[in-house]
């Protein structure tokens, strides 16, 4: 019976390291991927390129204010703006009273810190990366950007513009590496499942929402 037990032990590690490789190389493939649409465009506040269009992606709002994470992108937003690397912002994020209406709390937040109302411009339907990605090209137009969000998310983010045809550089917020290092943790190993959807994302072109052309965007930038 021993012997039958330790036959078998080598035949379940066999098939537990199957299961294991089918999963970890899909997972692998696609951060390789984004990484290469990614590659060298990922800067800091200093030699960031300019561009018409800062967008800073929606994360948790809490009523009436940003969450500590959202806070770190918009000062990003705020900086570039003030150096005239930015001419306008897009925020985009969910507008729904669900997630207590990300890109109102995001507006409010930059017109505090003295950003003109007239250079921003919202997009309450950014639901995630790919819709606001999308988006931002079909219903505002952008066809070049900066992407403003944590260091972790900024290169899928680069990557997802990059493969339906938006110019995107993107500055990464590194303040809540030693801010919130736990939630900063989470946020890194979420990345690998996230990079997975956005493969599945751009390979499907899945259609977010469709809305009319709204030029308030380009307009805001000089671009028309």
């Amino acid at each position: 019976m021993a012997d039958r037990r330790k036959r078998r032990l080598p035949r379940w590690l066999r098939i537990t390291g199957i299961v294991a490789l089918i999963g970890v190389v899909p997972v692998i493939a696609s951060a390789i991927h984004l990484a290469v649409l990614s590659a060298g465009r990922t800067h800091q506040v200093d030699d960031v390129p300019e561009r018409p269009v800062g967008m800073v992606l929606g994360a948790k709002a809490d009523p009436g204010r940003p969450s500590a994470f959202l806070a770190a992108r918009l000062n990003l937003a705020v900086d570039l703006f003030e150096r005239g690397k930015i001419r306008a912002i897009l925020v985009t994020g969910d507008g729904l009273p669900r997630s207590n209406d990300e890109p109102g709390v995001m507006r409010d937040y930059l017109e505090a810190r003295g950003i003109p109302a007239d250079r921003i411009v919202e997009d309450p339907a950014g639901f995630d990366t790919y819709d606001s990605c999308v988006r931002a090209r079909d219903v505002f137009g952008v066809t070049e950007m900066t992407i403003l969000t944590q260091d972790y998310h900024v290169g899928r983010a680069i990557a997802i513009c990059e493969a339906v045809g938006i110019d995107a550089v993107g500055v990464g917020d590194t303040t809540m590496r030693t801010r919130f290092p736990q939630y900063w943790v989470k946020g890194v190993s979420r990345e690998w499942a996230a990079n997975l959807k956005a493969e599945w994302d751009i390979l499907t072109r899945r259609q977010p929402q469709q809305d009319p052309f709204d030029p308030s965007l380009l307009e805001a930038a000089g671009l028309r």
